[in-house]
């Protein structure tokens, strides 16, 4: 029997991440739904929410003897797979999202490469080439590639898709 805990993610029915998190720990499991504050707008009112980071995912830190647990959780589909076999989750990356989390008046959005599409406008959030702008050329492998107009010249970049984000104040 082994007693090694790994972070985990798995799969829920869509809209049932926190029922999910609150039944898993009232079962003792270690449990995590990142949760953020929105502002959602109704016909009648604006209203501030607390909505999941990730869509349809909730994070556990389990052993391998607790993960039939888990997937006999009502309202889990099944452990999120890489290599098929459930996708273990670095302590260190659980720990930068919580960081993020934490920062005052910071809005995080988790975007798929699916959301990218060629010739769309992005912006670098991260590395030596953030903050600027760039369009889209191709998506691949968790990877895009964005076209980087500076002086003049093109400058073909590929980037991990965490490095780029669809700019809110530029107009395609």
């Amino acid at each position: 029997m082994t007693d090694i805990k790994n972070w985990m993610a798995v799969y829920t029915k869509p809209r049932w991440e926190k029922k999910v998190d609150r039944v898993l720990l009232q079962k003792g499991i270690t449990s995590w739904c990142p949760i953020q504050k929105a502002e959602r707008q109704w016909s009648d009112r604006k209203k501030i929410i607390e909505v999941p980071l990730f869509s349809s995912y909730v994070f556990v830190n389990i052993t391998k003897e607790e993960r039939l647990g888990v997937l006999q959780t009502n309202g889990v589909i099944n452990f999120v797979h890489y290599l098929n076999k459930p996708a273990v989750i670095r302590n260190e990356e659980i720990a930068t999202i919580k960081l993020y989390l934490q920062e005052k008046d910071v809005t995080v959005s988790v975007q798929s490469i699916q959301s990218f599409r060629e010739n769309d406008k992005v912006v670098i959030s991260q590395g030596v080439f953030m903050d600027n702008t760039g369009t889209i050329i191709r998506t691949a492998n968790k990877k895009v590639y964005v076209r980087l107009e500076s002086l003049g010249q093109v400058m073909v970049v590929e980037f991990p898709v965490s490095f780029v984000s669809t700019p809110h104040n530029l107009i395609s």
